[in-house]
């Protein structure tokens, strides 16, 4: 059975705020250390009333200082907003303070609209352009033969694990080419997903930091005792999704019932596509699921996902999560 992770993105409820979120951040780090998951990530996105994980790299110092085996990281941190010099300072704090356990994973995407993107560095357009270069340059700051003349302090000799992240052909081909793991994003975004994939292993390149191809793939849980919790739970992802499309983002909602027989074609669609890389249901029904989705991409680990409303729960989830991991890796269902 291959290692699975937990991708959280804090997630401020209806009816709570972000200092709530940061704690239910750490509590769920430190379950899923106890339950064997290998990462734990954080994602930055801006300017979104739902999201607590605007500032990545000081809400993974929290969790980093909570925890104690599992790697922390960010999945990811979006380049285009930064000076490669700042995030590889931040990050060789991170390491610094936490060897051997850190991650950082770039992305190509603003994480926030138009205006925000703005607002956060320079001009949009040809920032997502320099990515590459921005790749490369944060790598050099992390070398022990750097090129460069500035150096990142503490960052330089380091060399923080370096993930590129994407939702299109574009990552994986920077990926493949740099030699570097890639990490897609089939939890919102999988249309592209087999095809990026095989075009990142068929143009691999090995390099010093990667000899072979490595592929990790976000997926959706929402595992519950019974099948119809589970599809309860869900709602409330469901119910964010189609608001944060729809252009009205906001706090995680309270599950509703029956919500997909609420809405429209054009809302169902979209959920059907993200609802392709997802497991919901009870401990059996995502076992099935989980193998059918690795055995169709030959994944080599999974980012797991889990939107739910109430704190509990999304615990439990993880936790029955990695139980059915458990079961598959002895043979068993």
């Amino acid at each position: 059975m291959i290692p699975l992770s937990i991708l959280d993105l804090s997630p401020i409820t209806e009816g709570s705020d972000a200092a709530q979120s940061f704690r239910n951040s750490l509590d769920l780090a430190r379950h899923g250390e106890r339950w064997g998951y290998r990462r734990y990530w954080l994602a930055e996105h801006h300017g979104l009333p739902g999201i607590a994980s605007a500032a990545t790299a000081v809400l993974l110092g929290h969790v980093a200082a909570g925890t104690s085996t599992i790697r922390v990281g960010a999945g990811g941190i979006m380049l285009p907003n930064h000076s490669p010099l700042v995030i590889a300072e931040q990050f060789g704090t991170l390491e610094s303070l936490f060897p051997g356990r850190i991650d950082l994973g770039l992305g190509r995407a603003p994480g926030s609209d138009q205006i925000t993107a703005r607002a956060l560095r320079r001009n949009l357009a040809s920032d997502a352009d320099e990515f590459p270069q921005d790749v490369v340059e944060l790598m050099d700051y992390f070398s022990s033969a750097q090129k460069g003349a500035v150096r990142a302090v503490p960052g330089a000799g380091l060399d923080v694990p370096i993930w590129i992240l994407g939702s299109s052909l574009f990552g994986a081909q920077l990926a493949a080419a740099l030699g570097l793991p890639y990490a897609f994003a089939s939890h919102f975004a999988p249309a592209q997903m087999i095809q990026a994939i095989d075009l990142y292993r068929s143009t691999f390149r090995p390099s010093a930091r990667l000899d072979k191809p490595y592929v990790m793939l976000g997926f959706n849980v929402f595992a519950a005792d019974t099948d119809e919790e589970a599809q309860y739970r869900a709602t409330s992802m469901q119910q964010a999704f189609v608001n944060l499309r729809s252009g009205r983002p906001g706090r995680l909602p309270a599950p509703v019932g029956d919500y997909l027989k609420r809405i429209g074609e054009q809302e169902r669609a979209l959920l059907d596509q993200i609802l392709s890389c997802a497991a919901i249901g009870s401990r059996d029904t995502v076992a099935r699921q989980l193998q059918a989705f690795i055995s169709r991409t030959g994944a080599d680990e999974l980012m797991i996902a889990t939107q739910i409303f109430d704190h509990g729960a999304r615990l439990r989830s993880y936790e029955i999560t990695a139980e059915v991991r458990n079961a598959l890796a002895a043979g068993g269902k």
